[in-house]
């Protein structure tokens, strides 16, 4: 993916957006989580009229990478989205974790299965979101991370993201536990 094209989001993306949200999210869950939970949690979080209401939503940010339209006429293809949250941590546990302010958080970044472990793609979608993340004006980003997933605390690790505590995320009827990682934007 040569021509990666990384871009912020608009209303005209919401469906696109909700089935890249529904094909990855999947990816980031731990093998105990069920089928079940995992549809549920897309059903209610990554709809197209939900993915409608982030883009609206002026306190967020939403960047995609796209792959390059194809000469046969074929539109291009996401490959990778992320999302920023202006404010506040929501979270109590992830606002006593992260020291400075104002921060953002970095609620979702994702690649389809495809460009895992090739750096083609999360690479510059990582670069971009920082990027738009000190735009904002915030002096430290933050995430939560399953504590399991550790290609993912890999990769955030080597991108300047270190633990700075701990914190709860709910799937389904399950409790899952989340490293709480930050970083402090340039």
């Amino acid at each position: 993916m040569p021509d990666l094209t990384i871009r912020r989001a608009g209303a005209a993306d919401a469906a696109a957006l909700a089935e890249l949200a529904g094909d990855t999210f999947p990816l980031a869950c731990p093998p105990s989580t069920t089928a079940e939970a995992i549809a549920s949690f897309i059903a209610a979080n990554f709809t197209v009229e939900r993915m409608g209401e982030y883009l609206a939503d002026p306190g967020r940010t939403l960047l995609l990478a796209e792959e390059p339209a194809g000469d046969d006429g074929d539109l291009g293809h996401l490959v990778g989205y992320s999302m920023l949250i202006a404010g506040e941590p929501a979270d109590a546990d992830a606002a006593a974790a992260v020291a400075a302010r104002p921060a953002i958080e970095l609620s979702k970044f994702y690649t389809r299965a495809l460009a895992h472990g090739s750096g083609v793609v999360a690479g510059p979608l990582m670069a971009a979101t920082l990027e738009a993340a000190t735009a904002t004006g915030a002096v430290a980003a933050w995430l939560g991370v399953n504590e399991e997933n550790a290609r993912a605390i890999r990769f955030y690790e080597k991108h300047g993201f270190a633990k700075a505590g701990r914190k709860r995320f709910r799937v389904g009827d399950r409790l899952e536990h989340d490293w709480v990682l930050a970083r402090v934007l340039p």
